[in-house]
């Protein structure tokens, strides 16, 4: 019995979403410590966080929204800790690492969320500012 073209399939992947963002408010300035990372100060503002799931996008997604979980990754202390909100999620079709590194901020943590980071990104985790943080208020 002759296979089936495998082609088609992997088209069809390259049409869904492979990586995420997590737009992240901070209401005031945090001191944290963020697993075996360390401690670190974050200031109030907006943030951006990049990640991705081969498999089961949507599910990664609803993980970091839920308010019940296992810390298990970075970005689970940041969105723990009280103050904190995810003000949008967006999904693109880019590879985590160049949607990462298209996506302008200031690194305040590096490694954070990019432990396995194969593409030198400093951190999966941008500081976009407290001007932001008032604007996404109104």
């Amino acid at each position: 019995m002759p296979r089936a073209d495998p082609a088609p399939l992997r088209r069809l992947g390259r049409d869904r979403p492979v990586s995420y963002q997590l737009h992240i408010a901070v209401a005031r300035p945090l001191n944290l410590t963020i697993g075996r990372h360390g401690h670190f100060f974050f200031p109030a503002g907006n943030y951006v966080y990049t990640g991705s799931a081969r498999r089961h996008l949507e599910a990664r997604i609803a993980r970091h929204l839920r308010a019940e979980k296992t810390l298990r990754w970075h970005i689970d202390w940041l969105l723990a800790a009280p103050g904190v909100r995810v003000s949008a999620v967006i999904r693109s079709k880019l590879a985590e690492c160049v949607l990462n590194q298209r996506t302008g901020g200031t690194i305040l943590v590096r490694g954070f969320g990019a432990s396995d980071c194969r593409k030198e990104c400093a951190s999966h985790l941008l500081y976009l500012g407290e001007e932001s943080l008032a604007r996404a208020k109104r």
